[in-house]
């Protein structure tokens, strides 16, 4: 079986990616394609800014760059940020063309460590230059006219095949996006039995925190296994909602980011929320009332934490619209508890004055998004940091 992967030099998770591939295919009986693409053509193509920090809040620019240090950690890998990250790639990702194929992956690891370990210039000519001579390739290469235009054609293939970024891996006609989801990757291969958790110690105790808003359908992922993987930890959960599009206001982040996506990413966000509710085989449907006026249940939720996960399960697997009160006044009272009651105190100043407070603390904390959890002083974003926080409970730590 053929795993291609698609990369571009000057990305950092790409760096990280390349250094797991091989291990990963020959795991699964695979072998791996490299497949070079300029990143700044993807974005170009789909007319997305060519450095996507520019378009991020200042918050999760700092959330980003903290996971990055982290993910090296995570993988054993070393990593030394670029003072002048990103470089232009160009004509380094001509250098990669310009090799023999089965020297391909050689000097991709070459360059690679020239820039995220060595945080040489890619972009100089003598770099790339003295790194072909390494491996026996004419410099000249670089310069021609084939080489230019494989690069393109490479580059407008991985926006047919519906490619957004890098680094992405192909299994067939199945995509995967991230060196966070070689999960996905390795159940492409075709090994279903993968054990990606911590083992379980009762005995370590200990608290997280949950920052969410039922309005994310990543969020509602994440609630379905954060009550597990305390208990496995004998920690608990302090459930903290908050209202997101608030937050999403105050620190210069649209409304609803789906919606400022482009076209091939927001389709890949929509399948990986299908992907990771079939990987914890829960169940998941996109409401059709999106996006979903939160504001009620949210206060619902801090009279009764119980609720929480009943709540999210009405809203992303049963279809119903928690903004309508009956609605969520069924769905407390199938809890046991008295809805009628819930939903007078959701009126009440102190519930209103706790919903703002906590969105306000989860601005201070740095928190840039839902789900958000905190464990010790150590913040993980994201569904798909999970298995961090499931580590952190179970003790591991990271320098950031």
């Amino acid at each position: 079986m053929e795993l291609r992967f698609y990369y571009d030099i000057v990305c950092p998770y790409a760096y990280l990616a390349s250094t797991q591939v091989e291990r990963v295919a020959s795991a699964n009986g695979a072998r791996v394609k490299w497949c070079p693409v300029l990143l700044g053509g993807i974005y170009k193509t789909l007319e997305v800014p060519q450095q996507p920090t520019s378009a991020r809040s200042s918050a999760r620019v700092d959330v980003e760059r903290k996971d990055l240090l982290r993910r090296a950690e995570w993988l054993e890998v070393e990593l030394n940020v670029h003072p002048d990250h990103p470089r232009r790639s160009v004509e380094a990702m001509r250098l990669v063309l310009a090799a023999e194929e089965d020297q391909r992956a050689a000097v991709s690891h070459a360059l690679f460590r020239a820039y995220h370990v060595e945080n040489r210039d890619v972009a100089d000519r003598s770099t790339l230059e003295a790194i072909a001579r390494q491996h026996g390739i004419d410099p000249a290469r670089i310069d021609s006219p084939e080489v230019r235009a494989e690069l393109f054609a490479r580059t407008e293939e991985a926006v047919s095949r519906g490619l957004f970024g890098v680094p992405a891996f192909v299994i067939g006609d199945e995509v995967v996006w991230g060196v966070d989801r070689l999960h996905f990757v390795e159940q492409a291969l075709g090994n279903e039995f993968l054990d990606t958790e911590s083992p379980a110690d009762a005995s370590r105790g200990g608290t997280v925190r949950f920052f969410h808003d039922f309005a994310s359908p990543f969020s509602y992922l994440a609630s379905t296994q954060i009550e597990r993987l305390a208990r496995k930890h004998g920690a608990t959960v302090e459930y903290v909602p908050i209202l997101l599009g608030a937050l999403f206001r105050n620190i210069g982040t649209p409304d609803v980011p789906m919606f400022a996506m482009s076209k091939p990413r927001r389709a890949y966000v929509e399948k990986d929320l299908t992907d990771w509710a079939s990987w914890w085989g829960v169940p998941y449907r996109f409401p059709t009332q999106f996006p979903i006026r939160t504001v009620q249940a949210l206060r619902a939720a801090i009279v009764a934490p119980e609720a929480t996960s009943a709540i999210y399960r009405a809203a992303w697997a049963e279809d119903r619209d928690i903004a309508d009160p009956e609605v969520l006044k069924s769905v407390l009272d199938a809890c046991g508890l008295d809805g009628a009651t819930i939903l007078a105190r959701t009126r009440d100043d102190d519930v209103k004055t706790q919903l703002r407070a906590n969105t306000d603390e989860a601005q201070a904390v740095g928190i840039c998004g839902v789900p958000s959890s905190i464990v010790g002083d150590r913040l993980f974003w994201g569904q798909d940091r999970l298995d961090q926080v499931d580590a952190a409970l179970a003790g591991w730590t990271s320098s950031v």
